[in-house]
């Protein structure tokens, strides 16, 4: 399992697109969102902290669900039935592409972070930088369960647009773009269970300086065992189909 989860992390590095588009993209949209009419009061940088992590949190999040776009490829180009002729159980065999694809968060996410401290000054403890790092590295791991799911049991084209919408409509509904207090009272009840919502949270409540709550971990770990079983059993039907 060890070579296989190796092979896929090289495979992925080797592509320097996905590393400079998929880190490029959320930089220049946190940025923009925070610098255009910017001042230096304290509310600004209180948004530039917390809107950091929302982006941050969306370039993982479209990072971990674009692995969906290489399985359904390699799918269609016969990798799957060199698995099956492996040992590995369904199981492990995702369980060992999530970890792979988890390698390709730390890009986007380092580079919104770094632009946050070297671009936007924003100032955070020695251990809140790394507790936001490691939470949401972590924290990524039910949406990239989601994106295996995804490529295990759609075509390469259909994937690529599931992901994409999916996406959006996460990101969006789940406050990374805009603060869900400005939503209508029963669309911020709804966000509030969602998993990119509380995926933020974790981030959220590294630059707050307290641990993630009960509800958020709660919420998190039912996303990860909803989207596991569905990865799992979208390898499982893609392996009696191939």
């Amino acid at each position: 399992m060890r070579a296989y989860i190796a092979l896929e992390v090289r495979r992925t590095l080797r592509d320097p697109g996905f590393l400079v588009f998929g880190a490029g993209g959320p930089v220049l949209m946190y940025l923009l969102f925070t610098n255009i009419g910017a001042d230096n009061s304290s509310a600004a940088m209180e948004w530039k902290v917390s809107a950091m992590v929302g982006m941050a949190a969306y370039g993982a999040l479209g990072a971990a669900v674009s692995t969906g776009t290489g399985i359904a490829e390699d799918k269609s180009q016969g990798w799957l039935r060199q698995l099956r002729v492996t040992p590995m159980s369904p199981r492990r065999v995702v369980a060992g592409r999530a970890l792979s694809a988890s390698v390709t968060v730390l890009p986007t996410l380092l580079a919104v972070l770094a632009a946050g401290g070297l671009v936007n000054g924003v100032r955070l403890a020695p251990g809140q930088w790394v507790a936001l790092v490691v939470l949401l590295w972590a924290g990524a791991l039910p949406f990239t369960l989601l994106g295996i799911g995804n490529g295990y049991r759609l075509s390469a084209q259909t994937t690529g647009a599931v992901s994409m919408g999916s996406l959006m409509l996460l990101a969006v509904i789940g406050g990374l773009w805009f603060p869900i207090d400005a939503f209508p009272a029963w669309l911020r009840s709804v966000a509030a269970y969602t998993p990119a919502n509380r995926f933020a949270d974790l981030g959220w409540s590294a630059t707050a300086g307290h641990a993630p709550g009960v509800v958020t971990i709660t919420v998190l770990l039912g996303w990860l065992a909803v989207f596991g079983s569905y990865a799992v059993l979208s390898y499982r039907r893609s392996a009696r189909t191939a």
